[in-house]
């Protein structure tokens, strides 16, 4: 019997995708396909001198890419834009000051493309380009660097969390040096700072011209769209709901909730994260025929900001999506790090961010024993506090937070605000739908409860940056009035209740929950509205006007309303008809 769902299966889709009917396209698979179709596109080029440029994202598996093109394609001339690089130390020092030495922060760099490349190594290749007859292709990142003049190009593509299991496995290196045995959280605190920056800002200049696109996310099972069709898709997809790819992960604290309702392998120790709509780290699958094409979600971000977003969440974040919902499961497992985030001002001074992480617990479920840490207690000492954190880091001592640190009991459907600055963690027994404002590396470690990480080695503790963003004003008399569980009924009619859960009047975040038996209308109001099914087996979505069609979603799916739409309901559906169920919605305030 599944304990969380009452016996029920798991509806939960981990693979969700966006279907794209209306587009007549069939999507290649496989590398004699897709190399087929290069070649009948080469052909038709009425010149001697034809280049292909194939420019990559971080991640991308050179080995089998390279081999399809030279078998395949045959060109005259082959040039890896990696020739044209820098000397990897070199680079090493270009990037230093944002990568710094710090175990897990570095600097948001200001950093181009252009500027890991040596200009003399450029210009020789373009003269080496000119001479040839017949087919060059140049292959890699920042290719469309190497010759600006591409009769054909493609960009191959991959999703960040891809990338990031290649560095767990020592598949790759970051931009421009060999480092594929480096510790992975370093490769990732710089892939993070720099490189997927400054690989961002080159795709968004290089969208409008593909060609084609590449999806090398799975190993030897590539597939490709002509480009124009993956931006028609882009577009598609701000005209209704839908939700992006989610992740799970292990953690020393994870539990095992989501083994059950999220429906994953029941032979891993525990699940302990869970990214359900983090566009920056998050995919998207679009869905032709019976094959899914798999981009990373943040491209629709970059292609229709506007229209995904809103004006006015745009003109105050530009191109970055702002509110992230993940997962914390500690059921059965342990608490989270004692931790803090850092103050709006400390962010950009520090790290270059120009807003900081806000964010709360929404509890999906508790134990009896569930609780969260939140805020300090009413007889703090700073001080003290200080300085035994310090002492239990030091010493590898046990620190008494239940000392320093005001403890609360939590049930379902409680909801915690976080604003930056507020002490917090959740305890063991609970699951949280974390709602955040989306920077979600800035966390300051304060203790870790003794234990080891994933890897069998102590993780890195912030005490010296957490200690400057701490607002000892936050004890249990301000929690209790100002962040903990919050509710307040907006309204109701038949069937349905509104209540606003938050967040805090410092966090730009807007939630809001309805308990619902009876069809709900929802309006966007310039914002992009993002929520999940808190209570209830399955809901569906639909428009008033029939603007698209109706969309489906399942207990616990995280899914997204763009701005462009003005209006839509939701209702109890299937095995949910003649219940109450409930969603949480997030938005950004006017």
């Amino acid at each position: 019997m599944n304990k969380y769902l009452k016996g029920s299966k798991s509806n939960y889709d981990k693979f969700p995708a966006v279907k794209i009917e209306e587009i007549n396209e069939s999507c290649l698979v496989g590398w004699k396909n897709i190399t087929t179709s290069l070649n009948i596109s080469v052909s038709k080029i009425k010149k001697n001198n034809k280049i292909l440029i194939v420019d990559n994202y971080l991640g991308v598996i050179d080995n089998e890419v390279i081999s399809a093109l030279k078998e395949n394609l045959n060109p005259t001339l082959f040039i890896h834009a990696s020739e044209a690089m820098l000397a990897p130390e070199t680079i090493d020092k270009l990037v230093y000051p944002d990568v710094t030495d710090d175990e897990i922060f570095g600097y948001l760099t200001r950093l181009n493309l252009i500027q890991f490349f040596d200009k003399r190594k450029i210009l020789k290749f373009k003269e080496q380009i000119k001479a040839t007859t017949g087919l060059t292709i140049v292959y890699g990142i920042g290719a469309s660097l190497i010759s600006e003049n591409a009769d054909i190009l493609v960009y191959s593509d991959m999703a960040r969390w891809e990338t990031q299991m290649r560095f767990r496995r020592n598949e790759i290196s970051n931009l421009g040096v060999e480092n594929k045995e480096v510790k992975t959280s370093l490769q990732y605190k710089r892939a993070y700072f720099v490189d997927w920056r400054v690989l961002d800002c080159h795709k968004k200049s290089l969208m409008k011209d593909w060609d084609f696109v590449l999806d090398t996310n799975t190993m030897d099972k590539p597939k490709m769209l002509p480009g124009k069709v993956v931006l028609q898709a882009l577009d598609k997809a701000t005209k209704q709901p839908f939700r992006l790819v989610p992740f799970f992960d292990p953690g020393p604290w994870g539990g095992q909730w989501m083994k059950e309702v999220c429906d994953l392998d029941k032979s891993e120790e525990n699940f302990a994260w869970c990214f359900d709509c983090v566009p920056e780290e998050n995919s998207m699958l679009l869905q032709f025929g019976d094959v899914k094409f798999e981009i990373p979600s943040i491209n629709l971000v970059f292609y229709k900001p506007r229209e995904l977003m809103g004006g006015k969440v745009h003109a105050r974040f530009g191109d970055e999506f702002p509110i992230r919902f993940d997962f914390l499961d500690t059921i059965d497992g342990g608490n989270l790090s004692l931790q803090v985030h850092p103050l709006t001002e400390y962010i950009q001074k520090k790290f270059g961010m120009h807003y900081t992480q806000d964010e709360s617990y929404y509890i999906l479920e508790a134990e009896d024993d569930a609780h969260v840490f939140l805020g300090l207690r009413d007889d703090v000492d700073p001080k003290k506090m200080v300085h035994d954190l310090n002492y239990a880091q030091k010493n590898v001592t046990i620190f008494n937070a239940e000392e320093h640190v005001q403890k609360f009991d939590i049930k379902k459907h409680d909801h915690i605000l976080i604003p930056a600055g507020t002490v917090h963690c959740s305890g063991k027994n609970s699951m949280v739908l974390e709602i955040s404002a989306t920077p979600y590396i800035f966390t300051f470690k304060l203790y870790d409860w003794g234990r080891m990480g994933m890897d069998g080695k102590p993780r890195p503790i912030n005490i010296k940056h957490g200690e400057k963003v701490i607002d000892w004003s936050r004890t249990k008399i301000w929690s209790e009035k100002n962040i903990f569980n919050k509710i307040d009924k907006i309204g109701e009619g038949d069937g349905w209740i509104e209540e606003r859960t938050g967040l805090h009047e410092f966090e730009f975040i807007e939630t809001r929950r309805h308990f619902f038996s009876k069809a709900v209308l929802h309006k966007t109001t310039g914002s992009v509205d993002v929520l999940n099914l808190i209570e209830g087996r399955e809901a569906i979505v639909e428009s008033p006007s029939n603007d698209f069609e109706p969309f489906i979603v399942h207990y616990a799916e995280t899914f997204v309303i763009p701005a462009a739409i003005s209006e839509y309901t939701i209702r109890p559906y299937g095995e949910s008809l003649g219940k109450t169920i409930a969603t949480i919605k997030a938005y950004v305030r006017g």
